[in-house]
C-alpha cells in the first residue's frame, strides 16, 4: 500500500467516466502552471520543492535548539495565528495523540499556543498553567507586527524577564521570522535570540515543513527527519506522475468536477479526536487558496460517530451542496478489544470478538452508504499509520492538491486579500496613526445604516 490512497467508489452515482476524461486537461495545465513555476504568483510555490531543497544546516540547528528547549523547559509556548500555529498543532496531535500534553513531561514540554486569538480569557488560563514552571517561547511571525502574536509576545516575553531577568529571559525566546527584515527580526537580533527563517517563497498555510512548524515538532520528541522523508516519498511520487496515477491529482480533479456541478461545500471528516486539527489545517489551506474572486470550495469539517449525533440529520436530508472526503488510519496507533460480560445488559454481546476499530471503520462504511443513497458523494483518503513519514507525505498530497485546484479555478492560489479587510478596519477602530481616513468612512458607513 501506498501511504496515502484516495477511494473514490464514493463517487459512481455522481461522476461519469467521461467527466474525468475532460477535465483532465485542465488538470495537467493546473499541474503545469505550479510544477514549472508559471502560475500567477508563482514566486511563493518553494514548497513544491522543499523536500529536496531546505537548508540542512538550519535543519540541524532546529533539532539542537529543540533539544534545549526539551532540557530546560517544562512548558514551551508557541505564538503565532494562522499558518504559524495550524500546521504545528495538527502534527502534535497526529503523532502523539489527544493528550499529549498530560502524559508527563521527562521527555518533551508540555507545548501549548497563544497569539491565535485575542481572548484575555485564554491568555490569563495559559498563564495559569505555566505558572512558576520553566518555560520558553517559540514567536513565529513574517512582520513581527501581526496584532495577535504580538500581543501575547508582550505579554510572555514580559512575563519570562520576570522570572528570569533580561539575559536568561533572551536565552528562551526563539523567533521564526524573515531573513532580512522586520520588527521581529530587527529585535530578534538586537536582543540575540535564538532566530530561525519563514523562506521567502512560501506562504504561511504551506509553511509547516519549514521552521515554522519543525521545530514545536521537533521539540514535541517526534522525528522531523522522518518528516521531510516522508514529504520526500510524495513529491517523487505526485509531483510529475500523470492524473491516472496520481491520487493527489485525483482527488484535486474529482473535487472540482463535484464543485461545477454544485457541490459547493466540502466536509472533511475523520472518526478520529485526535485528527481535529488535520482538519483545521486543511481549513486554512483550502479556504485560503480558493476562495476567492467570489467562487471556490467552501471547507468545513466534522469528527465522527461524535457529530453524527449533532450535523448528521443535516448531512443526511439537508440542502444537496454537500460533498464529504474522510481521512482514515488505518494502523491506529492504539486498539482496543470489546470486553466479555456475560449480563449483557448493554445489548453489546454480538460485539465481543471485535475491536473498537472494526466497529469504528464499521460505522464508517455504514455512513458512506447512507450518505451516497441520500445524495451526499463521498472520498476516501487512507493514512497507512500515525508516523512521522506517512503525515508528511499527507501533508504534501493535500497542499499539492488543493494548490492545483487554485489554479484550476483559475485564480492566485497564493494571495489571501480577503484577509486583510478586517485588519483594517481593526487598526482604524483602534485608532493606529496612520488609520483615521478609514475610521473616518467606517464612522459615515454606520451613519448611514441608520439614517
Amino acid at each position: 500500500m501506498k501511504r496515502v490512497e484516495l477511494d473514490t467508489k464514493g463517487l459512481k452515482s455522481f461522476v461519469q467516466s467521461n467527466e474525468l476524461k475532460e477535465i483532465a486537461p485542465m488538470v495537467q495545465t493546473a499541474r503545469d502552471l505550479l510544477v514549472h513555476g508559471t502560475g500567477v504568483e508563482a514566486k511563493m510555490g518553494d514548497w513544491v520543492n522543499l523536500p529536496d531543497e531546505y537548508d540542512p544546516v538550519e535543519f540541524d540547528r532546529i533539532k539542537d535548539a529543540a533539544r534545549d528547549i526539551q532540557e530546560n523547559s517544562d512548558v514551551l509556548v508557541v505564538i503565532g495565528i494562522g499558518g504559524s500555529y495550524l500546521g504545528a498543532k495538527m502534527a502534535l496531535d497526529f503523532l502523539h495523540g489527544s493528550f499529549f500534553n498530560l502524559e508527563g513531561t521527562d521527555k518533551h514540554p508540555q507545548i501549548f499556543f497563544a497569539g491565535n486569538t485575542i481572548s484575555p480569557a485564554y491568555t490569563a488560563d495559559l498563564l495559569r498553567v505555566i505558572g512558576d514552571r520553566d518555560f520558553s517561547v517559540n514567536v513565529i511571525s513574517k512582520s513581527g507586527t501581526t496584532t495577535e502574536p504580538a500581543m501575547a509576545f508582550r505579554i510572555f516575553k514580559e512575563k519570562l524577564i520576570e522570572k528570569y531577568g533580561q539575559e536568561e529571559a533572551n536565552k528562551r525566546i526563539y523567533v521564526t521570522t524573515d531573513a532580512k527584515k522586520g520588527a521581529l527580526h530587527d529585535e530578534a537580533i538586537d536582543q540575540g535570540y535564538t532566530s530561525f527563517v519563514i523562506p521567502d517563497g512560501i506562504g504561511g498555510r504551506y509553511s509547516v515543513l519549514t521552521p515554522v512548524g519543525l521545530l514545536p515538532i521537533a521539540a514535541s520528541g517526534a522525528n522531523i527527519d522522518d518528516l521531510m522523508d516522508g514529504a520526500h516519498e510524495a513529491q517523487v511520487a505526485l509531483k510529475d506522475a500523470p492524473l491516472y496515477e496520481n491520487d493527489s491529482l485525483l482527488y484535486a480533479a474529482y473535487r472540482n468536477i463535484l464543485y461545477r456541478k454544485g457541490y459547493t461545500n466540502e466536509i472533511l471528516e475523520s472518526y478520529e479526536p485526535h485528527l481535529r486539527f488535520l482538519a483545521e489545517w486543511w481549513k486554512q489551506l483550502a479556504g485560503e487558496t480558493e476562495g476567492k474572486n467570489y467562487k471556490g470550495i467552501y471547507p468545513s469539517s466534522a469528527i465522527f460517530s461524535t457529530d453524527l449525533h449533532s450535523l448528521g440529520q443535516y448531512i443526511q436530508e439537508g440542502m444537496r451542496n454537500l460533498m464529504e472526503t474522510v481521512v482514515e488510519i488505518k494502523q491506529p496507533a492504539s486498539n482496543l478489544g470489546i470486553p466479555a460480560n456475560e449480563e449483557n445488559l448493554d445489548g453489546l454481546k454480538y460485539l465481543e470478538n471485535t475491536t473498537m476499530d472494526e466497529v469504528n471503520k464499521t460505522a464508517r462504511e455504514a455512513v458512506v452508504i447512507a450518505h451516497t443513497n441520500g445524495g451526499v458523494p463521498n472520498m476516501l483518503v487512507t493514512a497507512e499509520d500515525n508516523s512521522e513519514a506517512t503525515l508528511g507525505y499527507l501533508i504534501y498530497f493535500f497542499e499539492f492538491a488543493i494548490a492545483v485546484s487554485g489554479y484550476l479555478n483559475g485564480i492566485n492560489p497564493f494571495n489571501q486579500p480577503g484577509v486583510e479587510d478586517y485588519k483594517q478596519n481593526m487598526f482604524a477602530l483602534l485608532g493606529k496613526p496612520g488609520y483615521e481616513e478609514r475610521r473616518k468612512e467606517i464612522q459615515e458607513q454606520d451613519n448611514e445604516k441608520f439614517h
